[in-house]
């Protein structure tokens, strides 16, 4: 686990709204159709709110209906790490940034090729970084 997945609540909350503590430290989530990453279309990457690693590029970023932004890969192996997640009455697999540890939402088997997967993920625990044209 990395330095700042060490760091103790006050620092959270210090660098974080109550609602980013609440969704990144403390596993919350946003409202459905709430988050400002949820029909952003521009071209980027996604980062992580607390510590800044990439997470994903908005090329995978696709509309799933959920309500969340919704990914079908990570930016780089290695990433994000999974983690079994029994709460709220039934089994799903939550994601975390492998740098801090900051909760950014769950994966589920159901999204498009060519991976099958759909990320899930709270706009709450994710910056974004525009890519910058060079022509």
């Amino acid at each position: 686990m990395a330095d700042d997945a060490l760091k103790n609540d006050a620092y959270w909350r210090d660098k974080l709204s109550a609602e980013e503590f609440h969704i990144c430290r403390e596993k919350g989530t946003e409202r459905a159709f709430s988050g400002s990453y949820c029909d952003q279309k521009a071209s980027g990457t996604y980062t992580c709110k607390c510590c800044g690693q990439d997470l994903f590029d908005s090329e995978t970023k696709f509309d799933s209906g959920s309500g969340w932004p919704s990914f079908y890969q990570s930016k780089n192996d290695g990433s994000i790490n999974e983690h079994r997640d029994q709460s709220a009455m039934m089994v799903r697999t939550e994601i975390v940034c492998a740098k801090c540890d900051s909760h950014l939402g769950h994966v589920f088997p159901d999204g498009p090729a060519p991976t099958g997967q759909r990320y899930c993920v709270n706009s709450a625990s994710l910056n974004f970084v525009g890519r910058v044209d060079t022509e």
